[in-house]
């Protein structure tokens, strides 16, 4: 006797079959199907041991006279515990019109654990209780053998076809199932769940005399409901409507975990069950087996979440001993025949080490140059996973890399989106956390430096697109949670420096100097003090505190770091010198010009001696000693301190070069200073258009030359003009900077002044008093400014009691 030999991933358990007429669910697993004897009896034995007990059933044939409905085959899974309902159950239901007799082919696609097949599950009990058909077919549909399994079974208890011929029982069953003038229509559904292929739903898809597709066909009386991890386009298409199963919401994920517990007599705070449901990212699959671990262990959900977060703690520790709801996969290794499937696809073998970066950096959104750069590619070339013709170390193209993301994408490992290019990868954390748990701490420790350097690799050195720039510090930020370590091994990794400075570039000057002091802390203890990353360090942090507004501070900082400097570099090294420009500005900045005159001429004298009188740091340094020279009044030792430096500059730097930028910023500024108000705002107004193309309209630098050139158009009798830039300047200060900070402070200040200059001394008034308050919660009631403050209040509360009627006269 012949039997078919049931697919490896099907349920196990005993044989069980609905007799004609019987409706209702089937529990239990799928067996081998032997027909023996004549008549209407069949013989079915269970050929899941291979020994000799067989059980014999007693089993109707369908009559020759007519079809013997309703009829299932196969096995619907049970429903999972505290099952929720969800909005991708109705998106299913609203697509069957007229009573489910529409033409309608569904496709389920998702990442692994999203829930899947329960959605495909209820939605086919459902119909099937509902009285709305007459044969449901579920198959587990995970390689090719068991799609034709489990249509050739249908075929045999459907449509009495031949047990001896597998494949030919699936094309009898498939041949049945479309629709016939004459005959009574059949009402069916055929359930092909956890399709791991698109080609394994054909069969001899190489020999194109025997291929054919196990396509169920067109029927107005029928559905197909497919679920899948794929995304490839063979699977959609005319006729087929997708729909994609994301997470749980919030809510979903708290209703599903406090159901859960609730039915063992378990109860948890809901705020840390909302929490532990961030934590796994609001995936299913994981929800399900945190709560049985929670009430088989006895364990809290705080606790759980303490070991969670533990990164020495893998996730397969965290795994229930049992699985609920009938799962075969834990956790940790829901993903990997994904996996190793993305690895197959073209480019093949890159696939792994692709998800080996993404893993380390932000689950949320990570460039795509960030993967497809060079430093990315060469990951890619030393680490492919392939034993084919493709050896290791072959060049990995731009278009290998994209081709790698649209291979993972195809497998839901990822979410790719080209159209979004500053978050076009997207990975579950909970992915993340799977692949790196299978790093050993060498390939972990590869894996995070070449993470590092294609981030500094897709990092430009002028931050003109702020939101570039905030989505690599978000990276930088996932990466260096996620592998700390790692970063300081063999050396300082340069994304950890980048990192801060780009945080204080774009403004968030307090956020760059807690940065910068946990970096030195960490150099400092890791490396020690005198190491050359923990004086860079230092420099940073005492850099930060400056702009944070402690100039006083920042001074004293620099000059700590300077006898250090000397001491372990030597008073000529570049960065000795470097400090000594930073200690020279700041002691300006604490009003100490003369000091910073005096230190910025001594510090030419020994740049020239040391560098040369064209290099970069020393055409800087004329023009900072200039400007320091301005400050005290010597404008003849100004001016030769800055005659011919901009054609200098441009010839050695470049005219796009920010320290050019910035010597025009400051020769428009002396133009000003110099009486000539007009001259100033002209060349501030050309040099903000330069500033704009070089650095974007949201750099520091460029909402300086705004406020330059909005202070000059006031000198140059402007007045209303000076109060409408400044105005819209202060909204740009506040959503790029924030209104707390320092410079979004002074812009506050001169418009405020601008205003009563303008004819209005009640909006002048109300802008002072709002900056007197900002100034006092920021500052405190000690600051220096504060008296100029005072003082202009009463001034500006003087002149609108004088004109209560002209307070809105800009003219």
């Amino acid at each position: 006797m012949s039997t078919f030999r049931r697919s490896k991933n099907e349920n196990e358990g005993g044989p069980r079959r609905t007799v004609p007429g019987e409706r209702g669910l089937l529990a239990g697993g799928d067996i081998g199907l032997g027909v023996s004897g004549d008549g209407n009896e069949i013989t079915v034995r269970d050929i899941v041991t291979g020994d000799n007990n067989s059980i014999t059933h007693q089993y109707q044939l369908p009559a020759k006279s007519g079809p013997v409905w309703p009829h299932q085959v196969g096995v619907v899974p049970l429903p999972a515990r505290s099952f929720q309902h969800r909005g991708e159950g109705d998106r299913l239901r609203a697509a069957v019109e007229d009573g489910g007799t529409a033409v309608l082919s569904q496709v389920l696609t998702g990442m692994g654990g999203v829930g899947k097949t329960q959605l495909a599950a209820d939605y086919a009990r459902a119909a099937w209780d509902d009285g709305g058909l007459d044969v449901l077919v579920w198959v587990t549909a995970s390689a090719r053998s068991a799609v034709v399994s489990g249509f050739a079974q249908a075929g045999v208890e459907l449509c009495r076809a031949d047990t001896d011929d597998p494949e030919q029982a699936a094309k009898q069953f498939l041949a049945w199932l479309a629709p016939k003038p004459g005959q009574r229509p059949c009402r069916w559904m055929i359930v092909l769940d956890d399709v791991a292929d698109p080609n394994d739903l054909i069969v001899h898809p190489d020999d194109p005399a025997h291929r054919y597709s196990l396509w169920p066909p067109a029927s107005p009386h029928g559905r197909v409901l497919l679920t899948t991890r794929r995304r490839d386009a063979a699977l959609f298409g005319e006729g087929r409507r997708r729909i994609e199963v994301g997470l749980f919401t919030p809510d979903e994920s708290l209703a599903y975990l406090t159901a859960s517990l609730n039915a063992q007599g378990r109860t948890e705070p809901a705020g840390q069950l909302t929490a532990l449901a961030h934590d796994l990212g609001h995936l299913p699959l994981a929800l399900a087996q945190a709560a049985a671990y929670l009430i088989d262990s006895g364990e809290t959900a705080a606790a759980y979440r303490h070991l969670l977060a533990d990164r020495t703690t893998t996730l397969d520790h965290l795994a229930p001993d049992a699985l609920p709801d009938e799962q075969g996969t834990a956790l940790a290794a829901a993903w990997s025949l994904s996996i190793d499937r993305a690895d197959t696809l073209r480019p093949g073998g890159l696939a792994r080490p692709m998800l080996h970066l993404a893993a380390l950096l932000d689950a949320n959104g990570i460039p795509q140059d960030v993967l497809t750069g060079q430093s990315a590619r060469d990951y890619l070339a030393a680490h492919r996973t392939t034993t084919g013709p493709t050896p290791q170390q072959t060049p990995v193209s731009p278009a290998d890399a994209v081709r790698t993301l649209r291979a993972l994408d195809r497998l839901s490992l990822i979410d790719h989106h080209q159209d979004t290019p500053y978050q076009a990868v997207r990975v579950h954390q909970l992915i993340q956390r799977a692949t790196r748990d299978t790093l050993t701490p060498h390939q972990h420790h590869q894996a995070t430096r070449a993470a590092a350097d294609a981030l500094m690799a897709a990092w430009p050195n002028v931050e003109r697109d702020t939101d570039l720039a905030q989505v690599l510090r978000t990276n930088a930020d996932g990466l260096t949670h996620y592998a700390e370590d790692a970063l300081y091994r063999p050396d300082v990794h340069r994304v950890l420096f980048r990192l801060g400075m780009s945080l204080g570039e774009s403004g968030q000057v307090t956020a760059a100097f807690d940065y910068f002091q946990h970096l030195t802390d960490i150099t400092g203890n890791r490396l020690g003090e005198d190491h050359f990353s923990t004086l860079v360090a230092r420099g940073n942090l005492a850099r930060w505190l400056g702009e944070a507004g402690d100039a006083a501070g920042s001074a004293q900082a620099f000059a700590d770091l300077l006898a250090d400097r000397i001491r372990v570099l030597g008073k000529d090294h570049p960065q000795t010198l470097v400090t000594r420009s930073n200690l020279a500005s700041m002691l300006g900045e604490a009003g100490d010009a003369a000091g910073a005159a005096q230190a910025f001429a001594d510090l030419l004298a020994d740049r020239t001696r040391v560098l040369g009188k064209d290099h970069a740091d020393t055409l800087i340094t004329r023009g900072t000693l200039a400007r320091w020279l301005r400050e005290v009044g010597d404008a003849a030792g100004a001016e030769q301190a800055s005659s011919g430096l901009l054609e200098s500059m441009v010839q050695v730097l470049g005219k796009d070069h920010p320290h050019t930028l910035t010597t025009r910023n400051n020769l428009a500024r002396w133009l000003g200073d110099a009486g000539d108000a007009a001259g100033s705002a002209q060349a501030f107004a050309d040099l903000l258009a330069d500033r704009i193309r070089v650095l974007g309209k949201d750099h520091p630098q460029t909402l300086l030359t705004r406020n330059n050139l909005a202070a000059m158009l006031g000198e140059a009798g402007d007045a209303a003009g000076a109060v409408q830039a400044f105005s819209g300047l202060w909204e740009s200060m506040v959503r790029v900077l924030g209104e707390d900070h320092p410079h979004t402070l002074g812009t506050r200040g001169n418009l405020a002044h601008w205003l009563g200059k303008a004819g209005d001394p009640a909006g002048a008034v109300q802008a002072f008093s709002g900056l007197w308050e900002t100034m006092v919660r920021v500052r405190g009631e000690d600051h220096p400014n504060l008296p100029t403050i005072r003082r202009n209040l009463d001034r500006w509360r003087k002149e609108a009691e004088r004109m209560p009627e002209s307070g809105n006269d800009h003219s």
